[in-house]
């Protein structure tokens, strides 16, 4: 396990250095990174690392939501409620459409298996977003008008729609009925997640406060300490709670971070982020390289140019989707493409479910796996890139 753990971090930290050098996003490199040493090319990673693989990648996730949190601005996210909630969910819905609505007649499956491909594919990739748009909060790029505000809270609610959404269709697929209380739960999933994060958030802040005035110094190593295991039991609450009571676990790490934020001295708060920042530099490399390594690059074969017409087709209308829930903002035509932009990217869902209906032993499984692993290779890269290119152009910087 050592050696994987160093080859992760020096392979993968070179070749986003070199990545860096040639004017590319640093998560390409990794992606690569992973992609050539995963079990499906050279396979130099240790099993038992491929075996936590999803516990790392979420892990490193909770990192850079903490940080995200603890970067947010509140009042201006009240600012831009209504579109930011359109954003969790239109434009997956557009994408999921297309699906439904052409692969029958491009790539040869069901109205259904359609629908259960369009559920894999739906999701934008928090993993690749959220890291920019802390980036773009932190260089008070778009912050006048909180586009990066905007596009981090859609960003992270839209796994929760795409997700039941793929859980019903897999289930019909596998013969069972769509239930209306499946749906139910997603904005049950998201207010749950907010009160819980938030209940934890005021929680800390109150015991940091009182442990200041009873002189207890708790150091701020500590602090994060203390921050992060929080964030591990609100994400296992959500596993917890399985079958029993919708729970966002993700969602309720953000909001812990944003009340610890409001509630807490600003000094506090703001050498958390700092701390958070340090650590992600860490998480990155290890998210970014098990992703990567959890592509099986085979299946781009598979998948062929009908499978590529459809991806695009399927970007083309998301667009659409992402453009509708900015009807009646105050953002220019070229702010609004770079919401667009920022909603390509998919890598961590796919990654995560893309093969879960070839393992539930689906007809179409390998089909779905084959234009997930395309999807990731392709928009995960267009995406950072062109967020990186186009945040300096479309987007104003404050101050």
């Amino acid at each position: 396990m050592l050696t994987s753990l160093a080859l992760i971090f020096l392979v993968g930290l070179a070749a986003a250095a070199l990545c860096q050098r040639l004017r590319l996003p640093r998560l390409i490199g990794m992606l690569v990174t992973g992609i050539v040493l995963g079990p499906f090319a050279l396979d130099l990673l240790d099993p038992s690392i491929l075996g936590i693989s999803a516990d790392l990648r979420k892990m490193a996730l909770i990192i850079i939501l903490i940080k995200a949190g603890l970067s947010l601005d509140l009042e201006g996210l009240k600012q831009v409620g209504r579109p930011a909630a359109l954003m969790s969910f239109l434009p997956a819905l557009c994408e999921i459409g297309a699906f439904t609505l052409l692969a029958p007649r491009l790539l040869g499956i069901t109205t259904l298996e359609a629908g259960l491909m369009g559920s894999v594919l739906g999701a934008v990739s928090p993993a690749v977003v959220v890291p920019k748009m802390v980036h773009l909060m932190e260089t008070g790029q778009g912050t006048d008008k909180n586009i990066p505000q905007l596009i981090l809270a859609g960003a992270s609610m839209d796994d929760i729609f795409v997700v039941v959404l793929f859980s019903t269709f897999l289930g019909m697929a596998q013969g069972g009925p769509a239930s209306l209380l499946d749906f139910a739960g997603i904005p049950l999933s998201i207010l749950l997640g907010i009160l819980l994060g938030a209940a934890a958030g005021l929680f800390l802040a109150l015991f940091f406060e009182t442990a200041y005035v009873h002189r207890h110094l708790v150091r701020n190593s500590m602090k994060v300490i203390v921050v992060l295991g929080t964030a591990f039991l609100l994400t296992a609450a959500e596993t917890w709670l399985t079958g029993k009571l919708p729970l966002s676990g993700l969602l309720a790490v953000m909001a812990m971070a944003c009340v610890l934020r409001q509630k807490s001295d600003p000094r506090v708060s703001r050498r958390l982020a700092e701390k958070f920042g340090k650590l992600w530099l860490a998480a990155e490399v290890i998210l970014f390289v098990l992703v990567g390594a959890a592509v099986d690059v085979r299946y781009t074969l598979a998948a062929g140019p009908a499978a590529l017409a459809m991806i695009l087709l399927a970007l083309a209308i998301r667009s659409v989707g992402v453009l509708l829930c900015l009807v009646g903002t105050a953002l220019s035509a070229r702010e609004r493409l770079f919401c667009v932009i920022a909603y390509l990217p998919k890598a961590t869902v796919q990654a995560a479910i893309g093969s879960v209906p070839l393992a539930a032993g689906l007809p179409c499984g390998k089909l779905i796996l084959s234009v997930a692993v395309l999807a990731i290779l392709i928009t995960a890269p267009l995406g950072a890139m062109g967020m990186d290119l186009a945040a300096p152009r479309l987007l104003r910087r404050r101050g």
